[in-house]
């Protein structure tokens, strides 16, 4: 049996991760859970896969659930714990071996890195891991003989087209000319550009083709979230800004491809359902039942693809740049983001002006190195009060 760790079962990640581990009772086990407040969610999760510990982030959450969990006979075991401190915890924990990172945000960063300190098999689906620091990530992966296993679709696909000896080894010594990643383009791929400018929160978050939280959801509407995957294919797969090229496809049937020199371009298909990858993931590099339909390729009868407008999407222009940068320049990115996200969703500053917040903040945050971890926060830190001082000063919020 293998032990695997859910962090943020809750979440869409982490419940179609339980969904693919309930389909195969005989090779999973779940060791442990964890989510922020979601206390009735967990509840259920705990009473189908009665993990050995859970964490609840908040700490009131946290009392809630050990009241409903101790009085069943079922779950009056499960050890209940609160704090953010404790999520490194259960990443690291001796009897598991696989750790799911599907903690959203900046938040899952200390967790993600536990897990591959600990030298787990880290599939990872927490995008801030890679984007705030790759570097230091990816140098925990190797000093720990970690396994990292890309969860997020795109990579996953490039993961699946690339040779299985890639590790290590840069593109051209590969024989590959590109990474394409795919984008579906998201809600407002056509819609007008005067348009934008009344975009509701509600309307961010209705994507066309996957279900997803609502702060992935408006990264999908404004394309930050190619943005922050081109970041972290970058470090997943050892390229250069110029050597992944972003592909606007709406059906979202190709998940990503791989061009080689020889003129082949290999892609991974299937339909969007993120139980694919991480069935993948869980099993590499074996293959299991995800509960995913096979694809119809007749029924889907074309495909479309296009280039992406950085006119329209600026935010995808303002993660290249980052890239290419380097330091804290993504750091900064994500930080200031994930603020003006959540100033959107809260209905307190207009769609249009997120773009306007991130280049605020690259502009004006310090550049450095990012050689420590210390490094790392303090970037974020700054970041976000540079995002909330402009909302402040242009919005009076």
């Amino acid at each position: 049996m293998i032990g695997i760790a859910v962090l943020g079962s809750t979440g869409s990640i982490g419940t179609s991760t339980l969904d693919v581990i309930s389909q195969h009772p005989d090779k999973y086990r779940v060791k442990a859970l964890s989510a922020n407040t979601q206390v009735t969610r967990m509840a259920e999760q705990c009473r189908q896969f009665v993990p050995d510990i859970v964490v609840m982030v908040n700490a009131e959450s946290a009392e809630k659930l050990e009241k409903l969990l101790t009085n069943d006979p079922l779950t009056e075991h499960i050890q209940v714990l609160s704090g953010k401190e404790n999520l490194e915890f259960i990443a690291a924990l001796e009897d598991s071996d696989y750790v799911m990172a599907a903690i959203v945000g900046a938040a899952g960063l200390p967790s993600s890195l536990a897990a591959a300190r600990a030298g787990k098999r880290v599939l990872l689906a927490n995008k801030e891991a890679l984007v705030m620091s790759g570097q230091l990530f990816m140098q925990a992966i190797k000093e720990n003989g970690a396994e990292i296993l890309p969860i997020d679709s795109e990579h996953n696909a490039i993961f699946q087209s690339m040779p299985e000896t890639f590790a290590n080894r840069s593109l051209s010594e590969l024989g590959i000319t590109k990474i394409l990643l795919t984008a579906s383009g998201g809600p407002f791929r056509n819609k007008a550009l005067d348009e934008l400018q009344y975009v509701t929160p509600e309307q961010a978050c209705a994507h066309p083709n996957w279900v997803m939280g609502r702060k992935i959801s408006v990264d999908s509407a404004t394309m930050m979230n190619k943005g922050l995957e081109v970041i972290e294919a970058s470090w997943l797969f050892n390229a250069k800004a110029d050597d992944i090229q972003v592909v606007v496809h709406p059906e979202s049937i190709i998940h990503s491809m791989v061009s080689y020199t020889d003129g082949s371009v290999i892609a991974q298909l299937g339909n969007p359902d993120m139980r694919t990858p991480i069935a993948h993931a869980m099993a590499w590099p074996e293959r299991i039942i995800s509960g995913v339909k096979q694809l119809d390729i007749f029924e889907i009868g074309q495909l479309n693809f296009e280039k992406p407008d950085f006119e329209r999407f600026p935010c995808l222009r303002l993660a290249y740049e980052a890239l290419k940068l380097g330091g804290n320049a993504s750091t900064v990115l994500n930080a200031a983001n994930e603020v003006a996200v959540e100033s959107f969703l809260q209905h307190k500053t207009p769609f249009l002006k997120i773009p306007d917040i991130i280049a605020h903040c690259m502009e004006n945050v310090a550049f450095q190195k990012t050689d420590s971890l210390q490094v790392v926060y303090d970037s974020d830190a700054i970041a976000r009060g540079c995002a909330n001082e402009f909302i402040c000063s242009h919005f009076g919020v």
